[in-house]
């Protein structure tokens, strides 16, 4: 079973797409495609999904995944705004200074969050 919660703006839908009626959304999912999020460009969620084997992990552990899927999510985001910023002919040299994500920020927090995720919780073991 999996479980939804959605978040409304009152607009229904919802959609990875920067056009139509959740226009500037973003989305992210874990590796294992057991729980992803939709957000506003910024990253505050308008839905959670969360498939059944990801409630085992306690409330904590869940709310910290989400947390940092929201936050690849409007890295995500961030990156196609400056991919079409850049593409709309708005100089380079301007939108850096805008603080824009770039995809090699993106790849480095996956990366970051990869280690976190498979790091031990304890360094103690059962006897």
């Amino acid at each position: 079973m999996v479980h939804d919660h959605t978040v409304t703006d009152g607009t229904g839908g919802r959609t990875q797409e920067t056009t139509g009626p959740l226009a500037g959304t973003s989305a992210a999912r874990s590796r294992s495609g057991r729980l992803s999020v939709i957000t506003t460009g910024q990253g505050l969620p308008l839905a959670v999904r969360i498939d059944d084997a990801e409630l085992a992990k306690g409330p904590t552990l869940l709310a910290e995944e989400i947390l940092r899927l929201c936050r690849q999510s409007a890295m995500a985001a961030g990156i196609r705004l400056r991919s079409e910023l850049i593409g709309s002919g708005i100089a380079r040299d301007t939108v850096d200074l805008m603080g824009l994500p770039r995809p090699d920020d993106l790849a480095a927090e996956e990366l970051r969050d990869d280690d976190e995720v498979s790091a031990p919780a304890s360094w103690l073991r059962s006897v």
